[in-house]
């Protein structure tokens, strides 16, 4: 049993008696021996603020019927939701090493002084739950935490930025909107000053960066939906156009249960094949999940696609040939 649990079994005969109790009932009700009792009575008192007092007459406890009426703190947990929390924490710590490490550390040990016997399990979340990044992109932990203080605060945010595409740096000032986590890496949606539009920055392509005390430029949620969330894949702008893609009886198994977009649309035929249609702007990152199935998957439609996976399999085409 862990502590926790024991501390509400103390807390309910303690409330329900009309007498102190006296140890030997504890001991017996919670399993447990006189030093692991005493320990839980201490917790009570010096961390949950119970008046719970010894009765030398009666050789008993008792809550002290002096102070008032004593209920655990509303936020209390179970140990299944204790050991929920830890394995949030060791998740958050998996997607970005080391952000929270410092600040949780006390309250991981708290918990799993709460846990008692169970802390064991707690002890072994890191080998029992593993996020394996795929592809991840090392972003700095110092820019991270530029990055998320300059968006929580809403404050602008100077930074020297090296696009992918160009390889060049330049001197950024950004309104940071939102802090999104895709497929491994770290991406800040801002408003670029020098564009005047909104932009996609990926951390691990940032260097010194800084946050001033001028207020960020706010958009509306509505906007950044609009721009970052109506197609398919990191790339920006509204949605456009719609794949329509045709997976083979083989590949249908899986790809009808996948999410590409929230706005997808999915139905199965009488061939047995999955048709899915989902929207999209830019067609580069869709190519590629396309050419993940390989020969399941047929575009059927609009044209421009087809031409754009052709093209791909005819380059593969000259260097394999």
């Amino acid at each position: 049993m862990s502590q926790i649990e024991r501390i509400y079994r103390i807390h309910d005969i303690l409330r329900s008696a009309r007498h102190p109790v006296p140890m030997q009932r504890f001991m017996e009700t919670l399993e447990a021996s006189r030093n692991t009792v005493t320990r839980d009575f201490q917790f009570m008192r010096d961390i949950l603020g119970a008046p719970l007092t010894y009765n030398r007459d009666h050789n008993g406890h008792e809550y002290d019927p002096e102070e008032p009426v004593f209920e655990l703190p509303g936020f209390w947990m179970n140990a299944s939701e204790l050991h929920a929390l830890l394995a949030r924490e060791q998740l958050l710590e998996a997607v970005q090493p080391g952000l929270m490490s410092p600040h949780l550390a006390p309250l991981k040990n708290r918990i799993r002084e709460l846990l008692g016997d169970d802390g064991d399990t707690a002890q072994r979340l890191n080998e029992r739950i593993r996020i394996q990044p795929i592809l991840a992109r090392d972003a700095p932990e110092s820019v991270f935490r530029t990055a998320a203080e300059a968006t929580l605060r809403s404050l602008q945010l100077e930074t020297h930025y090296t696009s992918r595409s160009r390889e060049q740096t330049r001197q950024r000032e950004i309104s940071p909107q939102r802090l999104l986590h895709y497929r491994s890496n770290w991406y800040l949606l801002g408003w670029c000053h020098e564009a005047e539009d909104l932009r996609l920055f990926s951390l691990d392509r940032m260097a010194s960066p800084r946050v001033t005390e001028e207020t960020a430029h706010e958009c509306a949620p509505e906007t950044i939906d609009n721009q970052f969330s109506a197609s398919f894949g990191i790339f920006t702008g509204e949605a456009e156009q719609s794949a329509h893609l045709k997976f083979s009886a083989q590949a249908a198994r899986w790809s009808a249960e996948e999410t590409w977009h929230p706005q997808q649309y999915g139905e199965w035929r009488d061939d047995g094949c999955f048709h899915l249609h989902v929207p999209y702007a830019d067609p580069t990152e869709l190519v590629m999940e396309v050419l993940r199935y390989g020969a399941e998957v047929e575009v059927v439609e609009p044209e421009s696609l087809r031409r754009d996976i052709a093209d791909r399999i005819s380059q593969m085409h000259g260097v394999y040939w």
